[in-house]
């Protein structure tokens, strides 16, 4: 490719190959503003190494990060959302559900499916943050519950990794029902002594949080990751107070006993691990336990 300099007087002819820069190179931390390099970025699980920011990741590089190789089958595919309040506001319900899909090429908000963690077999699902801010509809509160109830027929341990913006506004009440139909299946488990561990990443917020979100028996999240119910200028304007900073990190949670660990993504697949070794080492989970309901 052949350039030129003008200095103002003559023009300056250079011959040589111009180098093509690849996009996607460097990457500005949120958290601190450091640039930092892809590549480096990528082998570091996407933590900034300057301040520990856990940058957002897909929902299959959570399934990379916690299943063992080779382990994961997806289940209850080809459960599609529908738009049964004929919802528009800037465009239509059905119409922004089609663009979601292929822009994701996702079905829904959630991924459902079985795996093995350090050779424990359980029931994971993943909720995508890039289909609709991972909201709560009637498809994703469905696929949640049959998963659910596959962890309590198999009596595995169900794991869920949350990552949502809470319910879905265009489903109006069916989307609020999903809260109480997980938190019910949920109840089942507990009574019938299966683990469930909830995992908390950035953002869990709305009903997700108000339902399957806080109801594990044993709560991770994330450094950093903001956890909470309604956002903080609506709880200001409520109760007509000042909010604590930071009152809806993890830290926050943590200091409050709402949630039981902080855990950094390079060691969550084996702080995971640890919990579940706990719950079912030594004990035969496949022994259903009386109901005390």
């Amino acid at each position: 490719m052949v350039s030129w300099l003008n200095q103002g007087k003559k023009g300056i002819k250079v011959v040589g190959e111009k180098k093509e820069i690849p996009d996607n190179l460097w990457q500005k931390c949120p958290g601190c503003g450091d640039v930092l390099y892809h590549r480096e970025l990528e082998r570091n699980l996407w933590v900034c190494s300057s301040c520990n920011h856990h940058l957002r990741i897909t929902t299959h590089q959570y399934l990379d990060l916690l299943c063992d190789e080779g382990t994961w089958q997806e289940t209850h595919v080809g459960i599609t959302s529908r738009d049964p309040l004929d919802f528009k506001d800037s465009t239509r319900y059905r119409d922004r559900l089609r663009a979601t899909m292929k822009k994701t090429g996702r079905e829904e908000a959630v991924l459902t499916g079985r795996c093995r963690v350090d050779g424990i077999p359980v029931v994971l699902g993943v909720l995508d943050f890039e289909f609709l801010g991972g909201s709560m509809g009637s498809v994703v509160g469905e696929k949640l519950a049959r998963m659910l109830r596959d962890a309590l027929n198999d009596r595995w341990a169900a794991v869920v990794v949350s990552r949502s913006g809470g319910a879905r506004m265009q489903e109006s009440l069916l989307s609020l029902m999903q809260m109480a139909k997980t938190s019910a299946v949920l109840a089942r488990l507990r009574a019938e002594g299966v683990p469930y561990i909830s995992i908390l990443t950035n953002p869990t917020t709305g009903g997700v949080t108000a339902s399957f979100a806080m109801l594990g028996d044993v709560h991770i999240a994330e450094p950093g990751a903001l956890i909470g119910f309604a956002g903080p200028r609506v709880i200001q304007q409520t109760i007509n107070s000042e909010l604590p900073e930071g009152f809806q990190s993890s830290e926050f949670l943590l200091e409050k006993g709402q949630i039981d660990l902080i855990v950094n993504r390079k060691d969550l697949k084996a702080r995971l691990a640890e919990i579940l070794h706990w719950f079912t080492d030594g004990r035969d989970v496949s022994v259903r336990q009386p109901f005390r309901g």
